[in-house]
């Protein structure tokens, strides 16, 4: 997860304030907080598989100028998770006025609280044998039930409370990516286009194998082109079996991808092979390819042995 502090700015407040808004809008900026336990770790690493920049625990005088201008700091992010909690002095009593005065047209901020029971968060303290931050030599409760009362005010003034009692890590990701993500947020599609002479590639989850088509290895002219080459391009769509295959399997693949995202899966890999992976997987796997970005998945594709 990326992390790291934002330096000050050097301007004066009141010439931030005077900055024009980013013609692309205001940046959405999260921000995490809640008991010590109840799952913030676990929210800043679901936002950055949502394409969030995210950065922890800035401590109050940083943050405040973050937050005012953010891209002022990062001028080409459009989302933002920021961790903050009690190890930040003051944030507690600070925060909700704070987001309150903030411009509009430069910030649209989130409050998110993640909310436990005491009995589970003494049982996660256990299991892990971590401390808690405001324990010190007393029991684990007496640290969290400070830490109940410092943030009492800042959960009332909360967007959205989600209480992981009962939540596994897979579960409260599930409702992060529902409230937080878009359609299609959280998974990456690899298409790998090989050779099953070379063997399948390491990681593969699905497997398609193409071999039955035609194979412009075998016509003159034809051997020693890609199947990127418009020529074996148009010479499989002779063939009525390659548009109808190809078209079979980009309906199939979108009907599986948003079944593969609900289960919180970041990374999917597909496999196309025929016999060199240098023809017909390779023209199968561009198809396939455009027309998954078409429909607005994020799809990357490599073709493994084209070159060999």
């Amino acid at each position: 997860m990326r992390t790291g502090g934002v330096p000050p700015s050097t301007e004066s407040k009141e010439e931030s304030t005077v900055s024009k808004p980013s013609p692309a809008g205001p940046a959405r900026v999260v921000l995490i907080t809640g008991l010590s336990g109840a799952g913030k770790s676990t929210a800043a690493k679901c936002f950055e598989d949502l394409g969030y920049y995210c950065v922890d625990n800035l401590p109050l005088p940083l943050l405040r100028p973050f937050l005012e201008d953010p891209a002022h700091h990062l001028p080409d992010v459009r989302r933002i998770a920021v961790v903050t909690d009690v190890r930040s002095p003051g944030v507690a009593d600070a925060l909700p006025g704070f987001l309150d005065d903030l411009d509009r047209s430069k910030v649209e901020p989130v409050l998110l609280f993640l909310d436990t029971s005491d009995e589970i968060l003494v049982r996660r303290y256990s299991e892990t044998r971590r401390r808690h931050p405001l324990a010190g030599e007393e029991p684990v409760i007496e640290g969290i039930r400070q830490e109940r009362r410092i943030l009492e005010g800042l959960r009332g003034s909360a967007d959205r409370v989600i209480d992981t009692t009962e939540l596994t890590i897979h579960e409260i990701r599930a409702e992060l990516i529902r409230d937080f993500g878009d359609e299609r947020a959280g998974l990456v599609v690899t298409l790998v286009t090989f050779g099953f002479k070379r063997g399948i590639p390491y990681g593969t989850d699905m497997l398609f194998d193409v071999r039955f088509l035609r194979n412009p290895y075998f016509e003159p002219g034809l051997r020693e082109l890609p199947g990127t080459d418009p020529k074996v391009v148009e010479f499989l769509e002779t063939q009525s079996d390659f548009e109808e295959v190809a078209d079979k399997l980009g309906d199939l693949l979108e009907d599986l991808l948003p079944r593969f995202r609900e289960e919180n899966r970041s990374y999917l890999t597909v496999a196309i092979g025929c016999t060199g992976g240098r023809h017909r997987s390779v023209a199968t796997g561009e198809r396939l390819t455009r027309a998954l970005r078409a429909s607005g998945w994020d799809v990357q594709l490599q073709h493994r042995d084209v070159a060999r």
